[in-house]
């Protein structure tokens, strides 16, 4: 078989466990094992074969079993973990992704080192730099080096385990209770385990993420914790068949704040799917206004050195300058989504992902660290003791750990003296204001908060699946719908309903307009408190009317007015959707009753207009427009209506007066129809035929015209013209 086949086969088994169809997916998978070199696994599968059948005899015997739905459990797991083996074993033989090259090369190049040798290797990591720093540059590199070759060797060593041992799942847990393993170290294996569960699912390893989110470092169970999100959103369908799973997520939502975590991490993942609309945004609007803002300062001075008093002498106008900018409202709405905790960078730094240090794949995952040999060789060689500019690098919550080595590595490219003046030359003042304990203190903390940590993850990962050179050997969530409140085995964590209205608003305030409706409707379904219902009503109603679902958003509009009666909103949103479905009595009726709360709004005055126009009051319409016509200068709108109405009711040189008016301002092709409409009842042919034509001209296709003017055939044979004349007066056009 081919590497399609291989992966077809086992998505086929997979289901077929999935949907419980045992006997069928052993058979298929007894077939699959034929091209599989493991004889261990063919011996594991003859074993699930027997157990099985003696339960089916058991059963129709009639035989009373209480442990047999966990047995059925059992054989139904194992039977997925030997199919996702096999599949891991034959793709090793067949794919070239870096994947399997690194399984292929295990037996060669990491056989001896296992994850306890490795670990006491970088246990002394931090002795061994005392040591070295002591003696020689060349004693610092070899140290540098051992580190970072140890770091490598355990990623791959990790992330190409498919099935961990007992003997595995102990060393991993001595990793975490380990006092001497540097963090940043626990950290990668952290993430390598995510790695390597994404390549096949492995009970141990899920069980070891749920037990790191408990450690006590903020940024190894927030790794943790991003792993065990990301883990469960890829095996939501088998989880079921893994009880354990389900007793210890239940376990942590008792004990600890697992639920508002999980919930904060799934807000972020939601968050982090908006990047590419982000990144759009910053390349075609925000960037070209800052261009175009800083071409239009250069000739504006905002500092005069003339004298002393016309130094200050500035135009009080220019203080509004960017205030009142397009720039501004883009910085503005940039900064918001800044600190909703959005991947305003990725746009910047997406371009500075080729440095060497980025070719290793453990390197993306690595936090930010003096102690990295590209850093710590350049902070010697520059003779830097202390970098202010670093440290605001290292304690900056905005910037991902990825970022932060791509800046660090750009800076390396500046020439030598702009490098002189980044590391050391930074103004006494700004050092002075770093030095505050006060402030210092601040980025530290809000460095360190969960939160923070959490999302620069996951703008960490966001990277790595998107920008390194092997990107398309990985799955890619990001790319995916994630809906982890439908994960039965976060059910009873996550499907409340202040949760689900977390994540509904999420959706509302993104225009996700189908995603928060469902949502919407899952809360309604939990029957909530009425007092909280009549908002929940309109926003549903609101994503609805977004998605043209009008009759399903005047049902929700209705519930909200019922449980909060003449609401100026409801109403005004229920007389839209009834106008938009042309049910215009209603529409009226609920136009009426927003007008009796804001008589002066012009959209409900022109509205109330329209409305009464299509059900033919059109004195009582003329009222109306002629009230905007007051309320609002120039208006077309207005003009519009007073024009039609007077047509119908017969004041042709008043409808005349006004189409010439809105002909003057911003005339539509069927502005230049209807006047060619009052001039042909008029009895002014030639001028009639001029309108007509031009509205024919511009309205840029003659079918477009002609449906038009067949609407209101009608109209004109109502005012006496004959029905005859009408194919005579198109034919006049040219």
């Amino acid at each position: 078989m081919n590497e399609r086949a291989i992966n077809e086969q086992h998505t086929y088994i997979v289901e077929l466990i999935e949907q419980k169809r045992l006997k069928e997916a052993l058979t298929q998978l007894e077939s699959f094992l034929w091209q599989c070199p493991d004889w261990e696994l063919r011996n594991r599968l003859e074993q699930l074969q027997t157990s099985y059948n003696f339960m089916l005899q058991y059963m129709k015997q009639g035989i009373a079993d209480p442990e047999r739905k966990k047995l059925h459990l059992k054989l139904l797991s194992d039977t997925l973990e030997i199919t996702d083996q096999a599949r891991i074993l034959q793709l090793d033989n067949l794919s070239t992704h870096y994947y399997h090259d690194v399984r292929k090369g295990r037996t060669q190049e990491l056989a001896s080192y296992t994850t306890s040798v490795l670990m006491h290797v970088l246990e002394s990591f931090n002795d061994d730099l005392a040591v070295s720093g002591l003696l020689s540059d060349s004693n610092l590199d070899g140290v540098l080096k051992r580190h970072e070759d140890t770091q490598k060797f355990l990623f791959l060593q990790t992330w190409s385990n498919s099935d961990w041992s007992a003997e595995d799942e102990a060393d991993a847990q001595a990793m975490l209770k380990s006092e001497l393993l540097p963090v940043n170290d626990l950290c990668l294996f952290t993430s390598a385990v995510m790695l390597s569960l994404m390549e096949c699912f492995d009970l141990r390893k899920l069980m070891w993420l749920l037990d790191a989110y408990r450690h006590n470092n903020v940024y190894v169970s927030q790794r943790a914790l991003v792993g065990i999100v990301f883990i469960l959103h890829i095996y939501a369908s088998r989880l079921e068949l893994y009880p354990e799973i389900g007793n210890r997520l239940e376990m942590l939502n008792e004990e600890v704040s697992f639920g508002e975590d999980l919930t904060r991490v799934y807000r972020q993942l939601l968050l982090s799917k908006e990047t590419e609309k982000i990144d759009k945004k910053m390349r075609e609007e925000i960037i070209p206004e800052m261009m175009k803002n800083v071409s239009s300062m250069r000739n504006m001075k905002f500092g005069f050195e003339e004298s002393d008093e016309e130094k200050d002498d500035q135009n009080p106008d220019w203080e509004n300058f960017f205030e009142h900018s397009p720039l501004g409202d883009k910085l503005r709405e940039m900064n918001e989504l800044q600190m909703e905790g959005a991947d305003v960078y990725m746009s910047t730094f997406a371009l500075l992902k080729n440095f060497p240090f980025f070719k290793e794949p453990n390197n993306w995952f690595y936090p930010f660290d003096k102690q990295q040999s590209s850093v710590i060789k350049v902070l010697r060689k520059e003779n830097i003791q202390k970098s202010t500019i670093l440290d605001i690098l290292l304690m900056s919550g905005f910037f991902c750990n990825s970022d932060k080595y791509s800046l660090f590595f750009t800076m390396l490219q500046f020439p030598q003296s702009q490098r002189d003046m980044i590391f050391n030359q930074l103004t006494e003042q700004q050092a002075e204001e770093l030095a505050e304990q006060s402030k210092a203190e601040t980025l530290k903390k809000f460095s360190e908060r969960p939160a923070t940590v959490s999302n620069q993850y996951i703008h960490d990962l966001y990277r790595f699946f998107k920008l390194n050179t092997r990107r398309n050997e990985f799955r890619d969530i990001f790319k995916e719908k994630i809906e982890l409140h439908k994960i039965p085995a976060l059910k009873n964590i996550l499907y409340q309903e202040g949760i689900l209205a977390t994540i509904a608003d999420y959706h509302f305030k993104k225009e996700h307009w189908a995603e928060s409706a469902e949502l919407y409707k899952e809360i309604e379904r939990m029957n909530a408190p009425l007092s909280t219902q009549a908002e929940l009503y309109q926003k549903l109603g609101y994503a609805l009317q977004k998605q043209k679902n009008l009759d399903e958003a005047i049902s929700a509009y209705l519930k909200a007015d019922t449980i909060k009666t003449d609401n100026v909103w409801t109403n005004r949103h229920l007389a839209i959707c009834y106008r938009l479905s042309r049910n215009f009595n209603k529409a009226l009726e609920y136009y009426r009753k927003a007008e009796e709360a804001t008589p002066e709004n012009h959209s409900i005055v022109f509205h109330i207009g329209s409305c009464l126009a299509e059900l033919h009051q059109y004195e009582e319409a003329l009222n109306y427009f002629f009230k905007l016509d007051f309320m609002e200068s120039d208006c077309v709108k207005a003009w519009r209506g007073i024009g039609w109405c007077s047509f119908i009711i017969g004041k042709q040189e008043q409808a005349m007066n006004y189409y010439h008016k809105v002909i003057e301002k911003k005339p539509l092709p069927v502005d230049y129809l209807n006047a060619g409409h009052v001039a042909w009842v008029s009895g002014e042919l030639e001028k009639a035929a001029d309108f007509y034509n031009r509205s024919k001209e511009i309205s840029g296709d003659k079918e477009v015209f002609l449906e038009m003017f067949n609407k209101d055939k009608e109209y004109l044979i109502k005012k006496g013209i004959p029905e005859d004349d009408i194919p005579l007066m198109l034919d006049l056009l040219y």
